[in-house]
């Protein structure tokens, strides 16, 4: 079996004006993402899912263009299976022989950002096609199922404080969630208004429902320290991106202030990026997104780190349908997992992409039976939404 054809799409989605919310991106009228289809010579078609900007919209033409133009033409001729050995030729580049003589990594100076966004489409895309080519789900491939449902947390939450109570309710109200996640930081600007948000939020909730806030590395660490003074007594599950991912020394300080459990790792790429939040003690929980960490195999690595330092793993999973799904596979196989980020804004890259119906039931998720991932793409949805070039 040999790759035969490789395709990447920038598929932009409208979103509806009444499902449309503000944030620190502000006003998001679309999902974007880069959506990678790999064919092998025998037929059999993997998909993966690269991701470059913040939050659900942003601009992809330099990804695909890069996994159209650059990544894709080495990957011609290749055994799909050679998974972990593709992964290292496209992160040490001209220098991948030499590395896997050496038995280190000699990476191309551009091995982080759009470069890893790239090899985690191709890699999730091929852990797809290893999946469906031995009739297997990826979990199986991969350490096996610890749960056949993971428990599920609602993301969204961005009203104001008279009304962020209503709104995390209905959360509960639409998949039984008793967990719950809002957003904090930049998009209300001083700290004590973000705290009287949340101070809302656990009034209308009550103690029983676990309550995790995200700021999306929008403060100081100054503010986020006031933050976490503001918010001490509200029970948090966790803070998440307190401070931009490049001052992890300031997250460590975020951490040391305070009780809250800090989480973080979606701007992360690769297992090194990880490492160093764990021996900086920068994060309780590490959060990294498949489509931009480096996919499947990488998030692997990265919940390894987390299980050897103690810490939990919670992927990123606000995305599209192959990144979900290979977050849910990944998630099935950490020992570190003990949560899967459900998004409750509008998200059609997940819910009209594929032709499955993804829900929660009892604040649960279903881990995928199926061969592969796990999905279908409607390709007739691609294609009446990939942005042409």
């Amino acid at each position: 079996m040999r790759i035969r054809n490789v395709q990447a799409w920038w598929v932009r989605i409208p979103i509806e004006v009444a499902k449309q919310h503000r944030s620190d991106f502000g006003q998001v009228t679309t999902f974007d993402a880069a959506i990678l289809r790999i064919e092998t010579d025998d037929g059999l078609v993997g998909w993966g899912e690269g991701k470059n900007a913040a939050g659900s919209a942003g601009s992809y033409g330099a990804l695909v263009h890069m996994l159209n133009h650059e990544v894709g033409p080495q990957l011609i001729g290749r055994d799909p299976a050679d998974i972990g050995i593709i992964w290292e030729m496209l992160y040490n580049g001209v220098r991948h022989e030499t590395a896997a003589h050496a038995g280190h990594a000699m990476p191309q100076l551009a091995r982080r950002g759009m470069s890893v966004a790239a090899i985690s489409a191709v890699d999730i895309a091929l852990w797809d096609i290893l999946g469906k080519s031995l009739g297997q789900p990826v979990w199986r491939l991969i350490g096996g199922r610890k749960l056949d449902r993971m428990q599920a947390y609602a993301s969204g939450g961005w009203a104001a404080a008279d009304a962020i109570g209503e709104q995390l309710k209905s959360y509960i109200a639409k998949g039984g969630f008793k967990a719950l996640k809002m957003r904090v930081g930049a998009m209300d600007g001083a700290p004590h208004i973000s705290a009287a948000r949340v101070r809302a939020a656990r009034q209308a909730l009550g103690p029983d429902v676990e309550l995790m806030v995200d700021a999306h590395g929008t403060y100081t660490v100054a503010e986020a320290k006031r933050f976490i003074s503001l918010a001490s007594d509200l029970d948090l599950a966790w803070f998440e991106e307190p401070v931009i991912a490049d001052d992890k020394a300031g997250m460590a300080e975020v951490r040391a202030s305070g009780s809250i459990p800090i989480a973080t790792g979606e701007s992360e790429a690769t297992r090194y990026a990880f490492r160093d939040l764990a021996v900086l003690k920068s994060a309780d929980i590490f959060q990294p997104d498949p489509a931009f960490c480096g996919g499947i195999s990488e998030a692997m690595k990265i919940g390894t780190i987390a299980s050897a330092f103690n810490l939990r793993f919670a992927p990123h999973l606000w995305a599209g349908a192959p990144c979900f799904f290979a977050g849910l596979h990944v998630c099935a196989a950490s020992p570190a997992s003990f949560t899967v980020e459900y998004s409750l804004g509008a998200n059609p890259m997940i819910h009209d992409l594929v032709e499955e119906t993804v829900e929660a039931k009892d604040g649960m998720i279903a881990i995928p039976e199926k061969p592969g991932l796990g999905f279908t793409i409607s390709e007739r949805f691609l294609e009446a939404h990939a942005q042409r070039s």
